[in-house]
């Protein structure tokens, strides 16, 4: 088994749509911990909804690209998502496999760890949460340096909203 960690956001029916994919996401992976999920204000487009994220630690035997599109990808289309040019449009659901295990790739179809990880806090902090020990992969920097020098200032934690996730995903 292999240990991942993925991103999960939301702006569109967020309450109801972040749940599912983590649903989803524990009938077909070894859901291992969920960070605390966060209203964050959006990036790009700021007349838009505020999103959820958080992260999930999984373990998996499936290799990087087959987990992306055997598994993120459907769940993602199970649950409306409809890609567009506009990279910051809202979406129900955005599944991304964020770092897997130590592996460092640089594909046209993938980049792991996600680059993405150093300058955004709504992934840096979740994950921090998860793994404080983290060192990021290819980059040699530990996580808790990264979240560090990133702003928290638009991240509201969703306490009883992420309890009753974690309970809901316990039980099923």
């Amino acid at each position: 088994m292999t240990r991942a960690f993925v991103s999960i956001g939301s702006n569109i029916s967020p309450g109801k749509n972040v749940k599912s994919a983590i649903g989803m996401l524990s009938a077909k992976e070894h859901v291992v911990k969920i960070s605390t999920v966060y209203r964050t204000e959006p990036e790009g487009h700021k007349n838009q909804p505020a999103y959820y994220n958080c992260v999930i630690e999984i373990n998996t035997e499936k290799p990087p690209l087959q987990l992306k599109n055997s598994v993120l990808k459907p769940i993602e289309k199970s649950l409306g998502r409809e890609r567009s040019a506009d990279k910051y449009a809202s979406r129900t659901i955005d599944l991304d496999l964020i770092i897997y295990d130590s592996l460092v790739l640089v594909t046209d179809k993938m980049t792991l760890p996600d680059p993405m990880i150093v300058c955004r806090s709504f992934l840096a902090i979740p994950l921090m949460e998860l793994s404080p020990d983290l060192v990021l992969p290819g980059w040699n920097v530990p996580i808790d340096k990264v979240a560090g020098k990133l702003s928290q200032a638009n991240m509201e934690p969703l306490k009883e909203y992420t309890e009753q996730v974690r309970k809901e995903i316990s039980h099923a």
